[in-house]
C-alpha cells in the first residue's frame, strides 16, 4: 500500500520520512533495486557511500520534477525523468570521485547505475509528479533514507558474518562465514531482514503489508 495513493489529508513530513524508512522501505518492503543492494553491500562503508548517493539523487530529482512538471508533456515524461536523474547522478558521481577516491574506486560503477534504479523513477512517477514541493521533498528524503538504512544494515550484517569485522574493525573471533561475502549471501541476508521487518510489523500492528507496491523487482 502506498502512502501517496491513500485518500484523506496530506501526509505530514514525519509520516513521509517514517514511511520511506519503514512501511515502504525500498529494499525490505518494496523489493526494489535489489541487484545493486546485493552487489555493493559487502561492507558498511560501501553501503553507506552508495546509500548517500541514492539519497541525494532521490531528493534532488524529486524536487526538480515537482518544479518543472508543468513543462513536461505526459507522453515523454519517463525519458525526461531519466534525463533529470542522469544530470544529478553525473554531478554526484564527479563529486564523490573528487572527494572520496578510495571508496569511489569500489562503488563508482554502481553510482553511475543509479540512473536506472527503479526506486528513484518510481517515486518520481507516483509522487513527485503529482504533489507539491514540500511533500515531494520529504517523500524523496524518506525513500532515500530508507534505501540508505537498508544498505548500511545489509552491509553491517554481511561484513560482520562474512569477514568478522564491522567498518573495518575486527570483532568476531574465529573463521568468518565467507558465504555472506558472496552474491548468494547478499540475497540470503536481504531475505532474513525482510522476514524480520514482517515479524516486527505483525507484532506491532497485527498485520503485514509485505509486497508493498506490488513487490516489483528492479534495478
Amino acid at each position: 500500500m502506498s502512502t501517496v495513493l491513500l485518500p484523506g489529508p496530506a501526509p505530514t513530513a514525519r509520516q513521509l520520512i517514517l514511511n520511506g524508512i519503514f512501511a515502504e522501505n525500498p529494499v525490505f518492503r518494496l523489493a526494489l533495486s535489489l541487484c545493486p543492494a546485493v552487489a555493493v553491500t559487502t561492507t558498511v562503508a560501501n553501503g553507506l557511500l552508495l546509500g548517500v548517493a541514492v539519497l541525494l539523487v532521490q531528493v534532488l530529482s524529486s524536487v526538480t520534477v515537482t518544479l518543472v512538471r508543468g513543462f513536461i508533456h505526459p507522453r515523454v515524461r519517463i525519458p525526461v525523468y531519466t534525463i533529470i536523474i542522469a544530470v544529478w547522478v553525473s554531478a554526484i558521481d564527479m563529486t564523490l570521485a573528487a572527494f572520496t577516491p578510495a571508496l569511489y574506486a569500489q562503488v563508482g560503477l554502481y553510482v553511475k547505475l543509479i540512473v536506472a534504479f527503479a526506486i528513484i523513477i518510481s517515486r518520481l512517477e507516483v509522487f513527485a509528479s503529482r504533489q507539491p514541493l514540500v511533500p515531494s521533498f520529504f517523500d524523496g528524503l524518506g525513500m532515500g533514507l530508507g534505501f540508505l538504512f537498508a544498505l548500511v544494515v545489509i552491509g553491517a550484517m554481511r561484513e560482520l558474518l562474512g569477514a568478522g569485522s564491522l567498518a573495518g574493525i575486527p570483532l568476531a573471533p574465529g573463521k568468518p562465514l565467507l558465504f555472506f561475502a558472496l552474491p548468494a549471501g547478499g540475497f540470503f541476508s536481504i531475505a532474513l531482514l525482510m522476514a524480520l521487518f514482517n515479524w516486527v510489523e505483525r507484532r506491532t500492528t497485527g498485520k503485514s503489508s509485505a509486497g508493498g507496491a506490488g513487490g516489483t523487482h528492479g534495478v
